[in-house]
């Protein structure tokens, strides 16, 4: 009782020279006045008189912003040093209310939210932790450091991947422009011209921007795995594969080139696949992994698969991916891959026939007449080729339909190339005539 009574006397005596120096306008008497008070609650460990002489102090009349700013800074490093979680909490809760709403204390708030979430998840509330993080939007943020923005946008991805939340997960990956990671971190950092905000230092924990761009890249593997959005997955390891630290670590960089490899293969043929295809096929890295080349050169190569010897050549590898970086390549990722060696297949003989019977497509794709007849349709609706099928027949046209017009052009150059020839002809007669002619006489 005592020591409570000479604690309060102290405060009470601290909090007349605060009120002295706020009303003079001294901002460092009014800094040091209340970070005072709070150091003695500290040492007496009082920390409920902590939390009331927070609240008390940020609510006086004409309060100044920096001894506001001094005193949540020096209280947030107490919080660590609390004897029990509830007073741990109730800490955090009181300093994240005084500082709501103060853009001056704003980068405090959102590491202050960011524990508290840290906290939340730990107990096994993750919507309620995901939620926490959501109201804080640190990309508006000017004076917080750039890894620090990106490390808290990509804690709040990760935490509504757990959710599961896909859809806000994807809006809040969106915040980060990938390109921020191509930034030179050697560089020397510009001094600030007068004016322009002073950007903080990061908070310690923070890891650097290769770092962040390989926990990006994790995150996003992680959405688009649950969209089965294989190209997708496949640039994100490649951008994996590109960071200096995984490329100079065979360990490392093995496993990832194998995941690119696989989907590749497993996604479908486009533009961007087929380039992402060539350049993997250049990597002078592929050849530490001989099986994968062979992989990619028979789906670059125009020549038909046979399903069933593929698949006993890659069958062990495709089990064996599973232990490996990343995990398995999904539940439906061997019937994707049959699927890519068929419509491979299909374009195949597009290219080397103009007319083929469904009988015979049948049996080079080694199915059955309908789902040959299947895969080719599907191909079909999705432009990836041009056919027609007579079912009465039996018979495939891969020759593309003309327009009207386009036969009208035709016919119209045709013809115009015919009256060329029919002038040059008469004009080579009419000049063997005048020869002729011209040698009777002489």
């Amino acid at each position: 009782m005592e020591s409570d009574g000479k604690l309060e006397a102290q405060i009470e005596t601290l909090l007349n020279v605060e009120k002295q120096m706020r009303q003079a306008g001294d901002v460092a008497g009014t800094r040091k006045a209340a970070t005072d008070i709070i150091q003695l609650c500290f040492d007496a460990r009082a920390w409920n008189t902590l939390n009331e002489q927070i609240v008390l102090l940020s609510k006086r009349r004409g309060q100044l912003k920096q001894a506001v700013q001094a005193m949540v800074q020096q209280a947030m490093q107490y919080i660590d040093q609390t004897p029990d979680l509830e007073t741990k909490i109730e800490l955090i809760k009181t300093l994240n209310n005084v500082s709501a709403g103060k853009i001056y204390v704003e980068i405090e708030r959102a590491r202050l939210i960011k524990k508290l979430a840290k906290i939340k998840e730990e107990q096994g509330h993750i919507d309620e932790a995901a939620n926490l993080m959501q109201e804080v939007a640190v990309e508006t943020f000017g004076a917080m450091a750039k890894t620090e923005k990106i490390a808290f946008i990509l804690e709040q991805v990760r935490l509504c991947l757990d959710s599961p939340d896909y859809v806000r997960a994807q809006i809040l990956s969106r915040k980060i422009n990938p390109k921020v990671f191509e930034a030179d971190p050697s560089k020397e950092k510009k001094k600030p011209r007068e004016g322009d905000n002073v950007v903080e230092e990061p908070a310690p924990d923070i890891p650097s921007l290769l770092e962040l761009k390989r926990i990006y890249y994790e995150l996003m593997i992680r959405y688009y795995f649950h969209n089965n959005d294989y190209l997708e997955i496949c640039r994100c390891y490649k951008a994996i594969y590109e960071i200096p630290s995984v490329k100079e670590d065979p360990a490392q960089w093995i496993p990832v080139l194998r995941k690119i490899c696989w989907y590749l293969v497993l996604s479908p043929h486009d533009p961007m696949q087929s380039s992402l295809h060539n350049s993997t096929l250049e990597d002078k890295n592929l050849s530490e992994i001989p099986h994968f080349r062979l992989l990619l050169k028979q789906l670059i190569t125009m020549e038909v698969i046979q399903w069933t010897s593929l698949w006993n050549t890659f069958k062990d590898e495709f089990e064996n991916e599973k232990n490996m970086l990343g995990g398995s390549l999904g539940d439906e990722a061997a019937k994707d891959l049959r699927l890519r060696v068929t419509e491979h297949n299909i374009l195949v003989v597009s290219k080397y026939y103009s007319r083929i019977t469904l009988k015979r497509l049948a049996d080079l794709l080694c199915l059955e007449i309908q789902d040959a007849e299947k895969h080719l349709s599907e191909m079909v609706v999705s432009k990836a080729l041009v056919a027609k099928i007579d079912r009465p027949v039996g018979i495939v046209c891969f020759q593309p339909a003309k327009d009207s017009n386009d036969i009208l052009n035709s016919w119209a150059f045709n013809l115009e190339k015919l009256l060329d020839l029919v002038e040059k002809s008469c004009h080579q007669i009419h000049k063997e005539t005048m020869v002729h002619k011209a040698a009777t006489r002489a």
